[in-house]
């Protein structure tokens, strides 16, 4: 599944690789042809009760563990700032997710600080490389992505976007990711002034770009994010406040049918 990974980086134009948060939409995902998926550390999150960001490395990596076995697609994961501050953490934060059989991951240089939420260039730099000095020891190919978080934490600074993910990618990242870009100004910009694959996603707030407009400006990888877990929970809520604001269940009618999704799991029923 690695290499399957790798070469959808190395085809022509861009793919969707959407994020499931559970093996359920793992394999309803994989059902409708899509030929890659990705974690979502906010889905997971959130379908355990709980905010972003507190769930520990073991039991994130068991979720990736589970997530790659159940399907045949090649699994990226989402491993946040990669555990820890220091770059000796992150780097065997890879060595154990590629041992769960997921095809890559991404590090980020959030680092989890209210005050000071963005690591310091020279830091920052340290970890990716850590990160892929530890990749490229594996025994099979793992696809590393370097993302900055820039424009998710109020600093929609584009020159400092690009001169990180210029140092990630001198670094020896595979894919770079700045999430949270608003125009396609700046996307086309930014995959400009990178040779590897750029990632973007899709799915937050007042940004809506088509497949065909990112491939254009250069896009190679198309996520969604937690864009898919959170229309779930907002779909939940507006069914519920259906039933206690007017005593109605019209909600069903958009639900997916019964025998649809019987089908799409009866393939991976255990046979006894």
């Amino acid at each position: 599944m690695t290499d399957t990974f790798r070469a959808l980086h190395e085809q022509p134009g861009a793919f969707v690789i959407p994020n499931p948060w559970d093996v359920g939409t793992a394999r309803l995902l994989a059902s409708l042809g899509f030929t890659a998926l990705a974690t979502t550390s906010a889905g997971l999150a959130f379908s355990l009760g709980v905010p972003e960001g507190v769930l520990g490395r073991d039991q994130v990596l068991a979720h990736c563990r589970d997530l790659v076995g159940a399907t045949d697609l090649p699994v990226s994961a989402d491993l946040e700032k990669g555990f820890g501050d220091d770059p000796q953490t992150v780097a065997e934060t890879i060595t154990l997710a590629a041992q769960t059989g997921l095809a890559g991951c991404s590090i980020e240089d959030y680092s989890g600080d209210p005050d000071n939420p963005i690591y310091d260039a020279g830091h920052a730099i340290e970890r990716v490389a850590a990160a892929v000095e530890a990749a490229r020891r594996l025994p099979e190919d793992f696809v590393l992505t370097a993302r900055t978080e820039n424009y998710l934490h109020n600093r929609p600074d584009l020159d400092d976007t690009i001169k990180r993910l210029q140092a990630f990618e001198a670094a020896g990242a595979d894919v770079l990711y700045a999430p949270g870009l608003t125009s396609l100004d700046e996307i086309e910009t930014l995959c400009g002034a990178v040779s590897r694959p750029v990632n973007v996603v899709m799915g937050l707030p007042g940004v809506s770009f088509g497949f065909a407009e990112l491939s254009a400006v250069g896009v190679k990888r198309i996520s969604v994010g937690s864009a898919f877990s959170r229309l779930a929970f907002g779909s939940l809520i507006s069914a519920c406040r259906e039933i206690q604001d007017q005593g109605n269940f019209t909600f069903a009618r958009h639900a997916a049918g019964f025998k649809d999704l019987e089908d799409i799991f009866r393939p991976y029923q255990k046979k006894p």
